[in-house]
């Protein structure tokens, strides 16, 4: 193909980035759209926002504001279906748009397997507003009761034991006690022993009770287990994993036991050359991985190179992504437990370096353009 209308959905890690090079885009002939919510909540500082230590804002992206400054068309309705032959999206509100490429970056949802989310007082960790509005709640409920409301965390991962140390932050900075529970079949396996030894044991010094179990149902002020017992429960977090949103299996596309979008190693979907993707809504083939930013990060140049060489009909580029990466999680103690492979490290240092990361990473993106850019594409 020779130019065209590039459609970007969602604006995840990777195509925040486009947003940036868009100048570069558009020098390949490519008209962009970008179809996502006008405001993105950034991972990696969701769990200091959560735990009392950050401000939603620092943790937030004006996605509106970005596009606009980068010359980029915004749509903000959720995209609705896509028609893969005749190449048109529809969103909300029966609005269509067509499309030549299209590139998703729509990340994932949490997955609820007994589809406990519609239940009240029931917080999904996706999307990463959920956790925003938990914040809210429960310092709300803190002032107006003086004790910590009894919260339980089902999911024993690095994000489920994550959220419940954040959490355990939160209600601490309060001045009371927590009364938070993890409940899983197991706890924190993807860590290294020792790393993982450390985290459970402060994890319990502060109070956490780590249950050997599944929460199979919600009734009003209980979580139903597995075992047959039941466990006084004010709010319920669903940690139990990630799959990929239900419009990747609505393509009728190849896609893993996740649902995520198999892709070759160019980033394009295996059975349309058509349509990319990156983040954790897809998976390259032969690749498996985790759902982790860093993947979406290091898949934003290639995505880049790719979209332009297809514009201008030219050979593209392949992506390997690493077998071992950098992962710090935010303890809401000041203290950090960093792992790359088998190596790990717990203290503030560790949290010091996670921030440090993390803003940088905003700063880039709300930066404004370099005047510059469209002499240099």
């Amino acid at each position: 193909m020779r130019g065209g209308r590039l459609v970007l959905v969602g604006a995840g890690h990777a195509h925040l980035q486009l947003v940036h090079q868009a100048a570069r885009l558009r020098s390949a002939g490519l008209e962009v759209t970008l179809i996502a919510p006008r405001r993105f909540q950034y991972s990696g500082l969701v769990s200091g926002v959560l735990s009392g230590a950050l401000a939603a804002d620092q943790a937030e992206i004006d996605v509106a504001a970005l596009a606009a400054a980068f010359g980029v068309r915004h749509i903000p309705r959720p995209v609705t279906a896509i028609d893969r032959t005749a190449r048109v999206l529809t969103l909300a509100g029966d609005a269509t748009e067509p499309f030549d490429l299209l590139s998703l970056n729509i990340g994932s949802v949490a997955a609820d397997p007994h589809r406990l989310a519609a239940q009240p007082d029931v917080w999904p960790v996706k999307p990463l507003a959920n956790l925003f509005a938990l914040r809210v709640r429960i310092e709300a409920e803190i002032a107006r009761d003086g004790t910590s409301p009894r919260i339980v965390v089902s999911g024993g991962g690095q994000s489920g034991l994550e959220i419940a140390a954040s959490l355990c932050g939160l209600i601490e900075r309060a001045g009371v006690d927590p009364d938070v529970t993890v409940i899983a079949p197991e706890f924190g396996m993807s860590l290294p022993a020792r790393a993982r030894t450390r985290l459970l044991t402060s994890l319990r010094i502060r109070g956490v009770a780590l249950l050997e179990d599944r929460v199979i149902a919600r009734d009003p002020g209980v979580c139903r287990r597995a075992d047959g017992g039941d466990l006084v429960c004010d709010h319920l977090v669903l940690a139990t994993g990630l799959a990929a949103p239900p419009l990747i299996a609505d393509l009728a596309l190849p896609v893993d036991g996740d649902r995520r979008l198999r892709l070759t190693p160019t980033l394009l979907s295996i059975g349309d050359p058509t349509i990319l993707a990156a983040g954790d809504c897809a998976v390259i083939e032969d690749y498996p991985r985790p759902a982790v930013g860093v993947f979406g990060v290091r898949a934003a140049p290639v995505l880049l190179d790719n979209l332009t060489a297809r514009g201008r009909d030219q050979p593209l580029r392949l992506f390997q992504p690493q077998k071992r990466w950098l992962s710090i999680m935010d303890l809401g103690d000041g203290r950090g437990l960093a792992t790359r492979g088998g190596l790990w490290s717990h203290g503030r240092t560790a949290l010091w370096l996670k921030r440090r990361l993390d803003h940088d990473f905003i700063r880039r993106m709300r930066a404004a353009p370099d005047p510059r850019q469209e002499t240099r594409s």
